[in-house]
């Protein structure tokens, strides 16, 4: 049997692209698993079920080596699980050399160990760089002072008035909460400003 694996990190993201290459190589929609989910790791309901239905003999096609993950030690595990413990030939149709259909002999082996081992480096390392982009992409914003997160309780305009009556010890921190129609949580916050 040959199934194909398509995974795109969203569900926002459109996985066209690789269900289109995958059509094109000749595998069947039923065929064909798909998981909207990070590649950080391989706790993917799709892919999950994919491997305990592969047998030895079958055939698993990505598109791109990043496709099936972004951890370089998970990938490389990965790979030999199926490979040489289930015996499932993986095609890579991105990178010819990573055909284990042919090849077998071992400068074959050689050599898609090789672009296999580079290949999953690079789809951690931009994992790496792009959480490094997010963070000082925050970081800038927070500079600039944007927000992050649920928005601010407008204070009411007996906000004041009421502070006042508290600090005095006329209202409770509950009472005053209530009169300022916000949670106890929020006015002591508040109190702490």
């Amino acid at each position: 049997m040959e199934y194909g694996y398509v995974r795109v990190s969203t569900k926002e993201q459109n996985e066209d692209r690789q269900m289109v290459a995958m059509r094109e190589f000749g595998i069947k929609d039923g065929g064909i698993v798909l998981d909207k989910q990070s590649g950080k790791d391989f706790e993917r309901p799709g892919y999950r079920r994919l491997v305990r239905k592969l047998k030895a003999g079958d055939t698993l096609v990505i598109k791109s080596i990043d496709r099936l993950g972004r951890n370089y030690d998970e990938i490389l595990e990965q790979w030999r699980l199926l490979t040489k413990e289930k015996l499932v030939d993986i095609v890579v149709l991105d990178m010819p050399l990573l055909d284990t259909r042919r090849g077998r002999d071992l400068t074959g082996v050689l050599i898609a160990d090789i672009v296999l081992q580079l290949l999953s480096y690079v789809a951690q390392t931009e994992r790496e760089f792009n959480r490094q982009r997010q963070a000082e992409g925050i970081a800038a914003a927070k500079a600039r002072g944007v927000h992050f997160g649920r928005k601010f309780k407008e204070r009411s305009e007996n906000y004041t008035s009421i502070m006042a009556a508290w600090r005095r010890g006329e209202l409770s921190g509950r009472a005053a909460a209530k009169e300022l129609g916000v949670a106890h949580g929020t006015f002591q916050r508040w109190c702490k400003e």
